[in-house]
């Protein structure tokens, strides 16, 4: 007997739900930074054995208020998730203020699935306040499991796998059995240029960029094989581009070492990168620029 299923993770920003999904799976697919809106698009990971497949999927927070055409898309990718769960998992942690939208909280209700609240983060926590935090998520929506973990520790998350391959239904795998993600390595490169950037960075600069991958072309060098990579950072404004280049392009040149360091930890080859910095005015509420850059359909 073979089970399969979507398995999609919910919450709001920060509670580590890019944590989670790492440390299911494995693999590094979901940058994973300390600044909220990290994840901007759903990401599917797959985990593959002979009898089951799991595939999650990790989504954007949901954001209360979106400023931006882009936020309200990120919110959109996360809403999807309600609408093909075969498993739902709402994520919190026990340093979130605790407040649901009731109107989401209706939605998850009226879903005829298996739905799983997890508590993150009880590490840094005691058995008292996860018993509060259980019993006010409880009240307000009728989880079928509640799982208290923590994610960067990996505590508790064989019995969250446990749970959720019980509640497969029996069925033929989705994807393809060596497949673990629905995404292209390019998109990964720019997620992890991304990701160095969210780290480098400071303030607005990082949720005013977007990260382009233009060329991803495999050649032989004089030192075996080796990826070209060309990416564009899209910026708002002009003095956006000044701080991302800093004085003298001291700025983009640790960004473009630190970038490179850690796709090649991700290919497990040797890359050139080159960087270069585009001005896109208003890009966050631009339709076109959103459909190119994969948050519109």
């Amino acid at each position: 007997m073979h089970k399969s299923g979507f398995v999609n993770i919910i919450g709001h920003p920060n509670v580590g739900k890019s944590t989670l999904l790492n440390s299911l799976i494995g693999e590094k697919l979901s940058i994973i930074t300390n600044k909220p809106q990290t994840t901007r698009h759903r990401i599917i990971a797959i985990i593959n054995e002979d009898d089951y497949q799991i595939v999650f999927s990790d989504t954007p927070g949901l954001i209360g208020e979106p400023h931006y055409k882009m936020q309200s898309a990120m919110n959109s990718f996360a809403y999807s998730a309600l609408e093909d769960a075969d498993i739902l998992i709402y994520m919190t942690d026990v340093t979130e203020d605790k407040a649901i939208d009731p109107a989401l909280a209706n939605r998850i209700n009226q879903l005829d699935v298996c739905k799983i609240l997890i508590i993150n983060k009880i590490d840094i926590s005691d058995h008292e306040h996860i018993d509060k935090t259980s019993s006010w998520w409880s009240e307000r929506i009728n989880f079928d499991h509640i799982c208290a973990i923590s994610a960067k520790e990996k505590a508790g998350v064989d019995g969250l796998i446990k749970i959720i391959i019980e509640n497969l239904n029996e069925g033929p795998p989705f994807y393809p059995k060596d497949q673990f993600t629905d995404k292209s390595e390019r998109f990964f490169v720019s997620e992890i240029i991304r990701e160095n950037i969210l780290s480098q960075y400071h303030q607005e600069i990082p949720y005013s960029c977007e990260v382009v991958v233009n060329s991803f072309k495999k050649k032989e060098s004089k030192r075996g094989p080796l990826i070209h990579i060309s990416a564009d950072i899209i910026v708002n404004r002009k003095t956006q581009k000044s701080i991302i280049i800093g004085k003298g392009g001291t700025a983009i040149k640790q960004l473009g070492i630190s970038s490179r360091k850690s796709i090649e930890e991700f290919l497990g080859q040797k890359i050139f990168l080159e960087l270069h910095v585009k001005v896109k005015e208003k890009w966050r509420d631009d339709d076109r620029s959103l459909k190119s850059y994969g948050y519109l359909h």
